[in-house]
Formats: C-alpha cells, sequence, structure tokens
C-alpha cells in the first residue's frame, strides 16, 4: 500500500523537492492534496502529473483562472484560503502531511493536523516557533507525529536515533553565517537588499534567505529545537560553519560529539522525514571528504548579529512572546525587501515590538494569533517611523 501524502506549499522550494523525491519513489508514495496558493502555472503542472484528488489556491478568484487552465476531463476538487488548508491538511486518507508554506499561515493547518492525529513533516519554522509548546502537548495527547524538515533539525533527530536522552549534553545546532557575516558593523549599516540575498551555500526563499543574512533564522531554530526534542535553552548552542556540510551536532555527557554532514540537498532531510524511521537507497549527490579540503567552526557575533540574542531572550520569556517574535521579524524583512527600512533596522523593529508586549502564558491557538497578529501591527507602526 502507497503512503497518502498531502503537500501545503508545493510550489515553493521545499515543496518542489518534495514532489521531486514523491517521483522517485512513487511505488510507495500518492499525492492526494497539494496548494499552491497564486503560483497557479507552476500548481497546473503539478496537478497533470500527480493527479491529486485536491488543490488549494488562495482566493475563488484564483480557483476560477486555475479552473480555466485545468483539462475539462480533471475532477480534482479546488479548495481555497485557510479553510482550504485545513481541509487537506485533515484528509482522512492522507498519512502524511508535508507542510512548506512561508510564515504564521502554516499554524492553523498544522495544528488542525495534529488534532487529528497525522504524522507531519514540517518545514515551516513559524508553527514551531509560534505555538511550539501547544503542539507539542497536543501532538502527545493525539498521538500524532511531527518530524523536522530543516537540515538541522534533522540532523539532530538522527543524531539522537537510539540514544538516551538524559545522556545529551548540548546540542550545537551549525550555522553557515548567511550572505553578511564578514561584513563589519559598518558596512551592515549600508546593506542592499542584493547583498543581503547572495547566500553562499543555500538556495531558499527570499525571507528564509534574510533570516539567514540576520541569523534569526539560527535563532527560530534554537525555539524550535527546544520544542522538537525537549531540551533546555541553556544546552542549545549555536556555531557558525560556512561550508555548511555538517548540518547539527549533539554532544553527550561522555564527551562524544555525533555529527551529521552530507551535500547542500534539501531532499536528504525530505526522504529520511518521508520514511522515517527508515532510511532507503537514493542517487542523490555525495559527498566526497578529500574535495572539501577543512571545515572550519566559529563563535557567532552577538552584538554584529543581535536577532540570535532576541530569539534566545523570547523562548526564555516563553508565552507568546515568541509568537511577538515571529510576527515582527516577518513584518521588518517584509519592509527591508520592499526598500521601507534598513538592513540594521530589523532587529530594533523586533526589539521595540517585544519591549511592549506583556506575555501570556499557556496560550491557547487563539492567543498565539492575537499576539501575532498584535505584534504585527505594533511592528508595522515602528516601520513607518524608520
Amino acid at each position: 500500500m502507497r503512503k497518502k501524502v498531502a503537500i501545503l506549499g508545493s510550489t515553493g522550494s521545499i515543496g518542489q523537492q518534495t514532489l521531486e523525491v514523491i517521483r522517485k519513489y512513487s511505488n510507495e508514495f500518492e499525492v492526494v492534496g497539494l496548494s499552491g496558493w497564486e503560483n497557479t502555472a507552476s500548481l497546473k503542472e503539478q496537478i497533470s502529473l500527480f493527479r491529486p484528488k485536491v488543490a488549494v489556491v488562495k482566493n475563488e478568484y484564483t480557483v476560477r483562472k486555475l479552473k480555466k487552465d485545468l483539462d475539462n476531463s480533471s475532477d480534482i476538487k479546488l479548495l481555497w484560503g485557510t479553510e482550504g488548508l485545513v481541509k487537506i491538511s485533515t484528509l482522512e486518507e492522507a498519512d502524511i502531511i508535508v507542510v512548506a508554506i512561508t510564515g504564521i499561515a502554516s499554524l492553523i493547518p498544522t495544528f488542525e493536523a495534529v488534532k487529528k492525529g497525522k504524522k507531519i513533516a514540517l518545514a515551516s519554522k513559524e508553527a514551531m516557533v509560534a505555538a511550539g509548546e501547544l503542539l507539542v502537548n497536543e501532538a502527545k495527547l493525539r498521538n500524532a507525529k511531527i518530524l523536522p524538515i530543516d537540515s538541522e533539525h534533522s540532523a539532530i533527530l538522527q543524531c539522537l536515533k537510539n540514544e538516551q536522552k538524559d545522556c545529551i549534553e548540548k546540542i550545537i545546532l551549525t550555522a553557515s553565517g548567511g550572505a553578511l557575516y564578514d561584513f563589519t558593523e559598518t558596512a551592515l549599516k549600508n546593506v542592499s537588499i542584493e547583498d543581503a540575498l547572495n547566500h553562499p551555500t543555500w538556495k531558499m526563499g527570499k525571507k528564509v534567505t534574510i533570516d539567514s543574512a540576520t541569523l534569526m533564522n539560527k535563532g527560530l531554530e534554537v525555539i524550535e529545537a527546544k520544542w522538537f526534542f525537549n531540551i533546555p535553552v541553556n544546552k542549545i548552542e549555536i556555531v557558525i560553519h560556512p561550508q555548511s556540510y555538517i548540518h547539527s551536532m549533539v554532544q553527550f555527557i561522555d564527551g562524544t560529539i555525533l555529527a551529521q554532514i552530507s551535500e547542500h540537498d534539501m531532499k536528504i532531510p525530505i526522504q529520511y522525514a518521508l520514511f522515517y524511521p527508515n532510511r532507503t537507497i537514493n542517487n542523490f549527490s555525495r559527498l566526497e571528504l578529500t574535495k572539501i579540503g577543512q571545515l572550519t567552526f566559529k563563535k557567532p557575533n552577538f552584538n554584529k548579529f543581535p536577532c540570535i540574542k532576541l530569539a534566545y531572550q523570547a523562548l526564555e520569556i516563553g508565552g507568546t512572546m515568541p509568537a511577538v517574535l515571529n510576527g515582527a521579524n516577518e513584518i521588518a524583512v517584509n519592509a527591508f525587501l520592499d526598500s521601507q527600512i534598513s538592513f540594521s533596522a530589523i532587529p530594533l523593529i523586533i526589539q521595540n515590538t517585544m519591549k511592549e508586549h506583556k506575555p501570556k502564558y499557556n496560550p491557547n491557538i487563539s492567543d498565539i494569533l492575537d499576539a501575532d497578529y498584535w505584534a504585527r501591527e505594533r511592528a508595522l507602526g515602528f516601520c513607518i517611523l524608520e
């Protein structure tokens, strides 16, 4: 029996690579649901190739546009909006839900999939950052499984397999440093959008690439690691590793460090999540250690990249503060990409928004969404003042 998969965000980078993996293992997986929001051209091709039962786009206008482009013989059900995303994330027949949509939009469908006890392969950071405690508690209650697709958290998952939890001394998250790590503090004040998007090793969406440049990406991963692996924040360390071949490490109480090392290929952690807990053969590029030459490591500069510090603070404060951090960051990054603010203003806007927030503890889903909405509105105000 083939496992049935629904992919939220199928037209994005992770979604497309997930479909590449599924295509290679078509005898193992069947696609039953796809969402492509506004990219109807790409979604139309995916529908023709994979023949899902349901597809989701942004709104009724996008539905009409897609219907026009589809073959008249297609009997696919077309849905739209958040309600549509919830429908495909809770499809009765779906065995695996891949969540690869960006932003807080990932939270509600992820939460609903958890409530249905689904196996979720999660690529969207924002859901776990904003509502990690809630999602993890609900997953335990519903016997759902949330697996990371991020290469760093997949690496940790692999290093911890068959290891005892109380033997972990610390988790070491590796960071490439992004496009700007070697810039001086003076140079960072004059960073262009093109500079910040020029990532040295990974090809990602614009928002994630800017998060990598501010190192907020790594701060968000610290929050994710806390909830994915139930690890205290003081046991999560960041190390700058520019070559990006070591995707993360775990140090144990006997001094041993286990590392997961592989090529810069997101299909590797995607495949691992789809087949988990098993491994399976593939023909992806193999890493040749002798060609690398050397691997280097540096301490992160918290003063030059204050977003990391803000993420640690949000996690330590807890409650709705991580949701506020995330919401304010999304607004600030979009403002930078729209040339409304400077690169160096991003952490200032996040910090100012966090300072004005009174966190609510043990939040439910409504509390988290309210905090996110408040943070966005407040951060927008700070962007206008810049």
